[in-house]
């Protein structure tokens, strides 16, 4: 990726180089993509010594930071254990309120709606290393949208006359998805139950669409406590086949499966209910276009604005 400011993408500098590597004079070069000759000799420099990986940015944060903040522990313990913000840990610590709210930045500290009130451990913005480390499994349960369009498309009252016969009889489709912590890179099927054998299959597959997106290995899998996940022999067998270990989540604690539970958010949202539809078949077959788009073109704010498969294919998960 680019910085923000960039003249050129990675694209571009391609581009430059090649024309400079034809013949072509670095200035006229320059010139006709509107920088500076030494921004040019710059990246044909680059690339003469590292190659491809040459024409990517490389991080603006320096080496070593003599004036910063030589340790952060008083400041995380008085949020972690008082909840107090900055404004009443500056005085506490004698430093300004923007530096007690930049180190709790750097903690991840720096929003109480992140933190679990009890005990001041985060629970929502926690992330794993890499990719692969730790994949989100769970089910959504939507109901069935009735041949003709339901009550979103008809309102309430004429849905219910057209359609009589109780609820319970409409079953639901089970949403299965898979969401990786590092990447948030998201796989989902949609099957007529949650069964042991549905939920192990599904597993498969799911590690299959990871590793054809770089994502080669699957360490850990976290689910709640369904007796698919918990009791079932398949689901041991898929897991042992993958090279993965099995976790859950403590019971009447769904935040500990939280980026599971918030794609299934956005997959209602921008997927189920975005549009009114007419039959079942046609949100269904709408929900491989949901999923590309949120892979590779949604912009994602827990990474800074980018879509999941730029940080796959970035081997730091760094943007500048």
């Amino acid at each position: 990726m680019s910085h923000r400011n960039a003249r050129l993408t990675v694209h571009g500098r391609r581009l430059l180089v090649d024309r400079v590597r034809s013949g072509r004079p670095v200035a006229h070069v320059a010139a006709e993509m509107g920088i500076s000759r030494t921004t040019a000799h710059k990246w044909v420099r680059r690339f003469a010594a590292e190659g491809d990986s040459g024409l990517r940015d490389r991080s603006s944060r320096p080496g070593t930071t003599p004036h910063r903040t030589p340790t952060d522990t008083e400041a995380c313990r008085l949020r972690q254990e008082r909840k107090l913000g900055p404004a009443r840990i500056g005085p506490i610590l004698g430093l300004p309120a923007s530096t007690v709210h930049r180190i709790l930045t750097r903690h991840g500290l720096n929003r109480l709606c992140h933190l679990d009130r009890p005990t001041g451990q985060i629970i929502r913005r926690y992330e794993r290393d890499r990719p692969g480390e730790l994949v989100h499994v769970d089910v959504k349960k939507p109901g069935p949208i009735p041949d003709g369009g339901g009550w979103r498309l008809h309102g309430r009252a004429e849905a219910r006359a057209a359609r009589p016969e109780s609820r319970r009889t409409t079953g639901f489709d089970y949403i299965h998805s898979a969401v990786d912590d590092h990447t948030r890179l998201a796989y989902s099927e949609i099957h007529p139950d949650e069964k042991a054998v549905t939920c192990a299959a599904f597993l498969r597959r799911a590690a299959a669409f990871f590793a054809a997106h770089g994502i080669d290995r699957i360490e850990r899998v976290l689910t709640d406590n369904a007796w698919s996940y918990r009791k079932s022999a398949l689901w041991q067998q898929a897991l042992t086949d993958l090279g993965a270990t099995g976790k859950r989540t403590r019971p009447y604690r769904p935040q500990t499966n939280g980026k599971v539970e918030r794609f299934n958010r956005t997959l209602l949202d921008e997927w189920a209910y975005i549009r009114p539809c007419t039959s079942n078949d046609q949100r269904t077959s709408a929900l491989a276009d949901f999923l590309h788009t949120y892979n590779h073109h949604r912009c994602h704010t827990a990474l800074s604005g980018h879509p999941p498969i730029n940080r796959v294919n970035n081997a730091s998960g760094q943007y500048t």
